[in-house]
């Protein structure tokens, strides 16, 4: 069995047993393809020194950490699998060392920025017409509203079942990575903004029988991340906001920060995010300190007081 056909049986694995989306699964391929093609087509086979040089070759090009970590993640994947299936008797990552990342804070806005969006976004859907922009500002308004809300990705957002919006509820299932449903909750203003696009949208008879909320005549049906980006950017403009820092991703962290601000557990928001791992919402943690830090100065009777 070569190395091409021990990849192929990695990926099928992955994904029957281990529901990756295909995302993953493509991004799993293309490390797993790149560590071959530089270790000579035999990854398979390869030892640790090679493994070992191929990293050191991505760190001497000038890839990240990040980068370096991740294609080393696929690898270890990899080779367990091989491992586990009796197809080597050895793991060749076992003795590697990750490579050290940065910390890398998440990008985000303050509440005072998001309220300006969400307020511009509200304010163009009640003055809009009964036009294409109707159209375009209900659905931003209810778009924004809901990813603010929920804090879901923007894969999921946007391809949202039109029965969220006709059942009226204030928490709904929502199916993200791996397969994995999590429940979210929906704000009074999500929810009537849903409302309010809900009925626009059935009134018009190119978009009433799409089973998507925010349907589209793309191949998939539903409307493109890369779209609500665009538009996403354009509206931050009209709120004074520089487009640069504002992205679906954005406010997703936005969500996330502004709940550990107001008092909420880190566990919470690990199952709101749908984070499969504590540790991938620790990247929030200096949300966390910074709020320990204010609380002490505030409430500790030994604390500087405010000059």
């Amino acid at each position: 069995m070569n190395s091409a056909t021990r990849i192929e049986a990695f990926l099928e694995m992955m994904s029957v047993e281990r529901g990756a989306a295909d995302n993953t699964l493509a991004s799993y391929r293309r490390d797993l393809e790149d560590a071959s093609a530089a270790i000579g087509g035999g990854l398979a086979n390869a030892a640790s020194d090679d493994i070992r040089a191929y990293l050191g070759d991505m760190a001497a090009r000038g890839f990240a950490a990040s980068s370096q970590a991740r294609k080393l993640s696929a690898l270890r994947q990899f080779f367990k699998f091989l491992y586990a299936e009796n197809l080597r008797s050895d793991d060749p990552t076992g003795t590697l060392d990750s490579p050290r990342k940065d910390r890398s804070l998440p990008k985000t806005m303050a509440e005072a920025e998001t309220g300006r969006l969400l307020d511009r976004a509200s304010l163009e859907a009640a003055e809009a017409g009964r036009d294409g922009d109707a159209v375009a500002a209900k659905r931003m308004h209810a778009l924004v509203e809901v990813l603010y809300a929920t804090g879901l990705r923007v894969s999921e957002l946007v391809s949202l079942p039109v029965r969220v919006a006709q059942r009226d509820e204030r928490f709904f299932v929502v199916r993200g990575k791996g397969n994995k449903e999590r429940m979210v909750p929906l704000s009074p203003k999500a929810r009537e903004a849903m409302h309010v696009w809900l009925a626009e949208r059935e009134g018009n008879p190119a978009l009433a029988d799409s089973p998507y909320l925010f349907p589209s005549s793309s191949e998939s049906g539903h409307m493109p991340r890369q779209v609500f980006a665009r538009d996403l950017k354009a509206l931050a403009a009209r709120a004074g906001i520089a487009a640069a820092k504002v992205s679906p991703h954005v406010l997703r962290h936005a969500f996330a920060s502004h709940l550990l601000q107001n008092g909420a557990d880190l566990r919470a928001v690990q199952q709101l995010l749908g984070h499969a791992d504590i540790s991938t919402t620790q990247i929030y943690t200096h949300v966390l300190e910074e709020r320990l830090v204010r609380l002490v100065n505030d409430h500790h009777p030994l604390a500087d007081p405010t000059p």
